[in-house]
C-alpha cells in the first residue's frame, strides 16, 4: 500500500534509516512521492530526532513536537543577552588590549570588538545598531557615540580636505532597520557638489533641497512602497513601527515624521516620471503631457503601438476586434474629508497619470452647479435618484469615479476624479471625455451600472465640455452595456438591450472589470480619508499604477487561462446549440434567424420586434376552463345540451374533481405535518377538514355517476388497498377517466380531463418556477441582509414555507403527468412529450442560480425552463418559449466563439505593444544632451534596462501562449531565461 502524505521533521538519527509505514511494499519512488518538503502539518517516519538529541516516537505534529523544545529554544534566546563563547577581554581583531565590548545586532556575527575596530567594520554600514557591554548587560548605543564620521562626496576611507559638519553636528537618518542620528561630513572642497547632490549619491534621499538635515535612504523608501502596495499600510504606521525599532522604551524623542512623509511623496513622483521616460525626454519634467504617466493596458487596442498599419481598412468582418472596450464606476469607500487644501497641498503631478487635471475638473464643475440630474425611468436607481443626496457633511470628496478597461481591468489615463456629492451625470461625463480625449478608435463599448438612463442625452451634455474633450460620436459606432451582474435589477428591457450575452461581437466580456479592482484599493481608504487632497491623489496614482504594471506582467497567464477555457466552452456550447438547433423546423430557423439578425444590428429599432422576449400568453388551467365553457356556450346557442345535471356540466364535472383532488393533497399535508405529538385543537382542525372534504366528495360523485356509471360499480366493488378506512378522506379515489384505464368512459370527459390536466401542467410548472425564483430571491436577501437569531428564524420559516410550496407544485406536476400519460394513448395523442417532460428532482433547478457558479453564458437550462422540441407540435406548442431560448442558445455559442477570436488578437496585441514599447526605450538612449559621461551612461543603462523587461515579458508570453499562437512561439527564450528577473514596478 502506498504510503500517505506526510512531512519528515528533523534529521534521521546516524545509522538509523527513515521508516515508511509499510516498508516492506513501499520502494523509492513512493518515498520520493510522499516527501513534500518543511511547509507541509505531517510527519511520515517513525522515530524523528529534535534539535536537543532526543527521539519523538511516531509524533505526527511538528507543533506538538516543538512543545517539548520550548525550554531549549527559550534558553538560547535568553542565553543570546549575555555574552555567550566570547568572554574575552581582547578584542579578537586588533588582539591589543582594548576591551571587547561592542556587538552588532545586524551583522552576522555575534563576537565583541573594541571600539576602533566597530568603526572600522562599519565604515560600509553606518546604519547597523551596536550594543555596549557595560559588565552586567548590554546597552543599546550608537556608532556616532563611538566616533564614526561620514565622509560624503568622497569614497570611503578618501578624507576631504575641508570637511563641513551638518548643521549643529545633527544628522538623522532613516533605515528599514530604524531611525539613526549619524555624523555626517559634507565635502566642501575644489570638487565639491550641492549637499543635496551629495546625499543622493550616498543612496540618500534629503528631505529638504535646502540645507538638510534628514534623509531617508533609498532602498527604506523602496520598501515602504511595495509594503504599502501589498499590505496597504500606512505611512503613519510604517514610520511609528522604525520608531519602535529604533526605542520601543518611548525614552528617546526624535519626530521626523513629516519629512518622512514628504519624502515618501517626492520619492512615489520621482520614481513615476522615471519609469515614463521623462528623464530622458529633452523638454524634461515641465514637458510632460496629461496622462502620459500611465501604464496603459497592452492587450487593448492602442493605434501606433499594437495595431496593425492598415487596420482602418480591414475587412467589416474584422473591424469589431479592433474596439476599445471601457467600463465605469464609482467608489464611495474612497472618501475624502474637508481637510487642508489644493492651495496648501497640491498635487505633485498635474493629472499626469490617472486622476484627472484638478482645477480644469473643479472649473467644469463649477460651471454646472445648476444643472439639475434627470431622474431614472427604470428600475429605482440610488445611484441616479439620489445623486444629489448622498452624504457629505465634513467631507470634500465623497469617493471616487474610475472609468477602467472593460477586459483587462485597467486603470485609465486621466480616468479618475472625486465626486462631491454622489454619483452624478456632470462628474462621470468628464471623466469619460478626458479618458477618450485622444482616442481615434471606430468602435467603443461602454458599460455602466447606469448605461441606460446616463447616455440618453450624453452628447447634449458634452457641449458642455471643453471643445478638447469632445468626441465624433456620429463617426464612431458606440454601444452601451450594464454590467452583468447589475442587470437583473433592470427591467426586462434593459436586460435585452443592454446584454453583453445578446450583443453580437464582445465576446464574454461581463462589465464587472471595476469591482474586481476596488477590492485591492479599498484598503487604503482608511488612511487617504485623512490626507490633503494632492497627497491623497499622488497616493491613489501610485497604487493604480502599482495596479495596471501588475496586471501587466500577469497578462501572459491570465489570457492563457482565458484561452484554454474559452476553447472548452466554445466548443461545448456550440455542440448544445447543434443540438437544439437539430430539433427545429428549417421554416423556424431561418424566421428566427433573420429575426434575431435585425434585432442585433440596431436593438433600439422599434421597427423590429425583439426575439428575446416571450409574445405568446402561457397556458393556464383558467384559460383552459373559460375556453371549456365557451366551448358549451356555443353548443347551448345551437340547441345541443349533453348535461346530464342541471347544475354541473361535463366540464364542470371534471374541473370540479381536479379541485377536490388538490384539497386532498391539502389534507394530506395537513395530516403529515402534524409530527408524532398531536395536540387535540390539531387534531380538531383535521377532522372538520376531512368532514367538509367528504361532504364535498359525496355532493360531487351523485353527479359522477351521472356521467360515468362505471364508478358506482367501482366504488362498491373496490379493494381495500385502494380504498382506505374512512377516516382518510384524503384517501378517497375519485375515479376521474385517467383512473379508468380501460373502463368505458365517454371520450368527451377524457377530452376535457386532457384539456384540465394539460392546463395543470403548466400551471403547476409555471407556480415551480415562480418557487424557485422567489426562494433564490429570499437566500440572496437572507444572506445580505439578515442578521441576529430571531431575524434568521424568521427568515428560515418563510424559506421552509415557500420550498413546501415547491414540494407540492411538483407533487401536483406528477399527478398531472401521470394521468396525461395515461391519456395519451386512449386519445391517440401524439408527440406531446416534446413540451412536457417527466420531471425528475435534479430537473427542478433555478434559472439562475444565486449560489452556484454558472452565469449566462455557462449555464445549461433544465427543461422545465426551456422545454424545447415543441415548435412542430399541432396545436402549435410554447413556440414562444422554445424562439426565446434558441435564441439565448445561439447567442451563447456566439459569444465564446467571439471570445476566442478576441483574445487571439489581444495575445497578438500585447506581443506587438511589448515590442514597440522595448524599441521606444530604445530610441530613449541618446534623446538627451548629458553635461557628463556618467549621466549619459545612466540615461542608456535605464533605457536598456527597460527595454530588456519588455522583450523578456514578450518571450515569457509566447512561450505560454504558444498551444494558440504557434507561429510567435519561434522566437527561442534567452540563454539565461531561468533567472528571469523580478518585475514588480518599484524595481523598473
Amino acid at each position: 500500500m502506498k504510503a500517505s502524505r506526510r512531512h519528515i521533521i528533523g534529521a534521521p538519527l546516524s545509522g538509523v534509516p527513515l521508516q515508511l509505514e509499510s516498508e516492506a511494499s513501499s520502494s523509492y519512488q513512493d518515498f520520493n512521492d510522499n516527501f513534500v518538503g518543511d511547509d507541509t502539518d505531517f510527519v511520515h517516519i517513525d522515530d524523528v530526532a529534535t534539535t536537543d538529541g532526543a527521539v519523538h516516537s511516531k509524533r505526527k505534529n511538528p507543533l506538538l513536537v516543538w512543545l517539548d523544545d520550548r525550554d531549549y529554544y527559550l534558553t538560547e534566546l535568553i542565553r543570546m543577552d549575555g555574552r555567550g563563547d566570547y568572554t574575552s577581554d581582547t578584542c579578537c581583531q586588533c588582539n591589543i588590549s582594548a576591551p571587547a565590548q561592542f556587538r552588532c545586532d545586524d551583522c552576522c556575527d555575534m563576537q565583541l570588538y573594541c571600539q576602533n575596530c566597530v568603526v572600522v567594520n562599519h565604515l560600509r554600514s553606518p546604519t547597523h545598531r551596536i550594543k555596549e557591554w557595560t559588565g552586567s548587560f548590554f546597552r543599546a548605543t550608537s556608532l556616532k557615540n563611538l566616533g564614526l564620521r561620514i565622509q560624503l562626496g568622497h569614497a570611503i576611507g578618501e578624507k576631504c580636505i575641508l570637511p563641513r559638519k551638518a548643521f549643529n553636528n545633527s544628522f538623522v537618518l532613516i533605515d528599514t532597520n530604524g531611525i539613526h542620528e549619524v555624523s555626517v561630513d559634507f565635502c566642501g572642497c575644489e570638487r565639491s557638489q550641492t549637499h543635496t547632490k551629495q546625499l543622493l549619491r550616498m543612496g540618500w534621499f534629503p528631505s529638504t533641497s535646502t540645507d538638510p538635515r534628514s534623509a531617508a535612504t533609498f532602498r527604506l523608501l523602496q520598501h515602504y512602497q511595495i509594503l504599502s502596495f501589498e499590505s496597504k499600510s500606512s505611512a503613519y504606521e510604517f514610520y511609528h513601527s522604525l520608531v519602535r525599532i529604533s526605542d520601543n522604551t518611548g525614552l528617546v524623542k526624535n519626530d521626523r515624521y513629516e519629512p518622512f512623509m514628504r519624502m515618501v511623496r517626492e520619492w512615489r513622483h520621482l520614481k513615476m516620471l522615471k519609469r515614463f521616460g521623462r528623464g530622458h525626454d529633452p523638454a524634461g519634467v515641465r514637458g510632460t503631457k496629461e496622462g502620459e504617466c500611465a501604464v496603459l493596458c497592452p492587450a487593448c487596442p492602442q493605434p501606433g503601438k499594437n495595431l496593425p498599419s492598415d487596420w482602418k481598412e480591414a475587412p467589416k468582418a474584422k473591424q469589431w476586434l479592433y474596439s476599445l472596450f471601457i467600463a465605469i464606476d464609482a467608489n464611495f469607500r474612497l472618501k475624502r474629508r474637508a481637510i487642508s487644501s489644493d492651495e496648501v497641498d497640491p498635487s505633485l503631478s498635474m493629472g499626469w497619470s490617472y486622476f484627472v487635471e484638478e482645477k480644469k475638473f473643479k472649473a467644469h464643475l463649477k460651471e454646472q452647479l445648476s444643472e439639475t440630474q434627470e431622474k431614472s425611468s427604470c428600475s429605482n436607481h440610488n445611484a441616479v435618484n439620489m445623486a444629489e443626496t448622498k452624504q457629505s457633511q465634513g467631507l470634500a470628496a465623497t469617493g471616487v469615479g474610475t472609468v477602467d478597461c472593460a477586459r483587462h481591468n485597467f486603470k485609465r489615463p486621466n480616468g479618475v476624479g472625486d465626486l462631491q456629492k454622489g454619483e452624478k451625470y456632470v462628474n462621470m461625463d468628464y471623466l469619460f471625455f478626458s479618458t477618450l480625449r485622444d482616442n481615434c478608435l471606430d468602435a467603443l463599448n461602454v458599460s455602466y451600472d447606469i448605461a441606460c438612463q446616463w447616455h440618453k442625452n450624453l452628447w447634449s451634455r458634452m457641449k458642455s465640455l471643453p471643445d478638447s474633450h469632445h468626441i465624433s460620436y456620429l463617426d464612431v459606432f458606440i454601444h452601451f452595456f450594464v454590467p452583468k451582474f447589475h442587470l437583473p435589477a433592470h427591467v426586462n428591457k434593459c436586460q435585452t438591450v443592454f446584454s453583453f450575452n445578446f450583443t453580437r461581437f464582445v465576446g464574454r466580456t461581463d462589465g464587472e472589470a471595476p469591482e474586481r479592482g476596488w477590492s485591492n484599493i479599498n484598503p487604503v481608504a482608511s488612511s487617504t480619508k485623512a490626507m490633503g487632497p494632492g497627497c491623497r491623489r499622488d497616493t491613489l496614482d501610485d497604487h493604480f499604477g502599482d495596479w495596471n504594471w501588475k496586471k501587466v506582467i500577469g497578462l501572459g497567464a491570465s489570457l492563457a487561462h482565458k484561452m484554454r477555457e474559452a476553447v472548452t466552452e466554445t466548443a461545448d456550447h456550440e455542440a448544445a446549440f447543434r443540438e437544439f438547433d437539430a430539433a427545429i423546423s428549417s421554416d423556424h430557423r431561418s424566421a428566427w434567424t433573420v429575426e434575431m439578425e435585425k434585432w442585433e444590428e440596431n436593438p433600439n429599432d422599434t421597427r423590429f420586434t425583439n426575439p428575446l422576449e416571450r409574445k405568446s400568453i402561457q397556458i393556464t388551467q383558467a384559460a383552459a376552463r373559460l375556453k371549456l365553457a365557451e366551448m358549451e356556450a356555443q353548443e347551448l346557442a345551437h340547441g345541443i345540451d349533453l348535461s346530464l345535471h342541471p347544475d354541473i356540466s361535463p366540464s364542470v364535472l371534471i374541473a370540479s374533481g381536479l379541485d377536490l383532488e388538490e384539497e386532498q393533497r391539502r389534507v394530506r399535508r395537513t395530516s403529515e405535518g402534524m409530527g408524532l405529538h398531536v395536540s387535540d385543537i390539531q387534531k380538531g382542525t383535521l377532522a372538520r377538514m376531512r368532514n367538509v372534504l367528504r361532504r364535498k366528495i359525496e355532493m360531487w360523485r351523485s353527479a359522477q355517476v351521472l356521467y360515468m356509471p362505471a364508478v358506482q360499480i367501482l366504488t362498491s366493488t373496490v379493494v381495500p388497498a385502494h380504498h382506505q378506512p374512512s377516516d382518510n378522506t384524503e384517501d378517497i379515489s375519485l375515479w376521474l377517466p385517467s383512473n379508468l384505464k380501460s373502463k368505458p368512459c365517454d371520450s368527451r370527459l377524457r377530452d376535457h380531463e386532457w384539456d384540465l390536466r394539460y392546463a395543470q401542467a403548466h400551471d403547476s410548472l409555471e407556480e415551480l418556477r415562480q418557487c424557485l425564483r422567489v426562494h433564490c430571491s429570499m437566500l440572496t436577501f437572507k444572506r445580505e441582509w439578515v442578521r441576529g437569531q430571531g431575524s434568521n428564524t424568521r427568515a428560515q420559516n418563510a424559506l421552509a414555507r415557500v420550498h413546501a410550496q415547491q414540494v407540492a407544485c411538483t407533487r401536483r406536476y406528477r399527478v398531472a403527468w401521470e394521468a396525461l400519460n395515461t391519456l395519451a394513448p386512449l386519445l391517440k395523442k401524439e408527440r406531446w412529450q416534446g413540451r412536457l417532460q417527466d420531471l425528475k428532482d435534479e430537473d427542478v433547478k433555478p434559472l439562475v442560480d444565486p449560489f452556484g457558479r454558472e452565469t449566462e453564458g455557462r449555464r445549461r437550462l433544465t427543461w422545465i425552463w426551456m422545454m424545447a422540441g415543441v415548435d412542430t407540435a399541432d396545436d402549435g406548442g410554447d413556440v414562444d418559449g422554445v424562439r426565446v431560448e434558441w435564441c439565448k442558445s445561439r447567442a451563447r455559442a456566439m459569444r465564446w466563439a467571439e471570445e476566442v477570436q478576441l483574445l487571439h488578437e489581444e495575445m497578438r496585441r500585447v506581443l506587438q505593444f511589448l515590442d514597440w514599447q522595448a524599441n521606444w526605450w530604445d530610441e530613449q538612449r541618446d534623446r538627451r544632451d548629458c553635461v557628463t559621461p556618467a549621466e549619459h551612461e545612466g540615461l542608456v543603462s535605464y533605457a536598456n534596462k527597460q527595454a530588456d523587461i519588455r522583450r523578456r515579458l514578450a518571450v515569457r508570453f509566447r512561450l505560454l501562449w504558444a498551444t494558440y499562437l504557434p507561429l510567435s512561439g519561434a522566437v527561442p527564450p534567452p540563454d539565461d531565461f531561468t533567472e528571469f528577473p523580478d518585475l514588480m514596478l518599484p524595481d523598473l
